[in-house]
């Protein structure tokens, strides 16, 4: 969750049609940090939010726990305050093994730009993590070479203002200090552009991953960043996502909706129809720009999981199977002391302002 400017909900923005050129005469560069306030961005703080959420040694994050030598293809993780997600961010990204991982962001400030039905990716040549620069992985600009005109753009001040992505990454870097990201930000577009644009980068990819030997889940792995539902009447920037009313028992409505598109989009193996469907369950079916269940990374993860469908028909490997790993919310567990580390929360969390969490992995 954030403030009403830079919240995880863009729902209802009309965007123009054009897109910006993609930039040609940036030099390589770290990229700034956005939010140092709700992450980590020192590693005397990385390590204390681990060896807390280590300590919490509650049954929640026990029953997270996968078989050894588990090696995710594919994530969704949340992307919200460490003090609000918490464990459910290592609950997930532990078994994220591979050096490369590509990063499915959300686009919170596209529409600013007048950007939609392309992925937006940066020229970074790294990006400022809690234990030194994390590098962007060369594949970055073969994927690029591989995908039509029309489907990809680099934009360094979109990415530049997107917290989705940076979330991740002192989590990924705390386990691997050589690991190295690819940063994809998925715009506005409806379902048939999702399925083009998926088939054009799963094919990029495969190549790219085919010509560098590299193995899928070992060296290249795909993790979807977003937060679950919003919901409530309260400083949302004049929105009402308080879908079943206010109070408890519609806040137990909303949580149990929540559980249903985990266990019917994301359990056992990964289909197209089920993809289409959690799609469906979050987006206006009159109007693609809105948001039918305000999923914030209701277009990162089709487009996401599109991608990891593909290319597992490329490769014609073993089907995708989704594993719910947990479901929470920011007021349904303790928060993670954080403000005697300098952190704290970038929004509030009330039974009238709330945010849920979903951690998935694909096998």
């Amino acid at each position: 969750m954030r403030t009403v400017i830079s919240m995880c909900l863009f729902f209802g923005m009309i965007l123009a049609s054009s897109a910006l050129p993609a930039r040609t005469d940036a030099e390589p560069s770290a990229r700034a940090l956005v939010d140092t306030v709700g992450f980590a961005h020192r590693a005397w703080q990385m390590d204390s939010v681990m060896a807390r959420i280590k300590a919490l040694n509650h049954d929640d994050l026990a029953r997270t726990q996968q078989p050894a030598g588990t090696a995710w293809r594919a994530a969704i993780c949340p992307h919200d305050d460490y003090t609000y997600a918490s464990w459910l961010y290592p609950a997930v990204l532990r078994n994220i093994k591979a050096k490369t991982v590509i990063i499915f962001g959300v686009a919170h400030k596209a529409w600013r730009y007048n950007l939609e039905n392309q992925l937006i990716f940066d020229s970074f040549s790294s990006w400022r993590g809690p234990y030194g620069n994390v590098n962007v992985s060369p594949l970055r600009d073969a994927i690029l070479k591989g995908l039509p005109r029309d489907m990809a753009i680099v934009h360094d001040p979109v990415q530049s203002e997107e917290y989705s992505v940076e979330a991740m990454i002192p989590f990924l870097q705390y386990q691997n200090r050589k690991v190295e990201i690819i940063s994809i930000l998925v715009t506005f577009m409806d379902f048939d552009r999702m399925q083009t644009v998926s088939q054009h980068l799963a094919k990029a990819l495969f190549a790219v991953m085919r010509k560098n030997n590299l193995q899928w889940g070992k060296d290249v792995a795909l993790l979807i960043s977003s937060d679950a539902v919003h919901y409530g009447d309260e400083d949302w920037g004049g929105h009402n996502f308080a879908y079943y009313g206010a109070g408890s028992k519609a806040n137990a409505l909303a949580k149990a909706h929540d559980r249903e598109i985990i266990r019917t989009c994301f359990e056992s193996k990964l289909t197209e129809k089920k993809i289409a469907r959690f799609y469906s369950y979050t987006t206006d079916p009159d109007n693609f720009k809105e948001s039918r269940w305000s999923w914030c990374g209701r277009y990162a993860i089709p487009v996401g999981l599109l991608t990891a469908l593909d290319l597992q028909r490329l490769e014609k490997s073993a089907p995708l199977t989704g594993v719910p790993i947990a479901y929470a919310t920011s007021i349904t567990q303790p928060h993670l002391k954080v403000d005697d580390l300098g952190m704290g929360e970038t929004a509030i969390a009330t039974p009238r302002h709330w945010v849920g969490y979903v951690a998935v992995g694909f096998e």
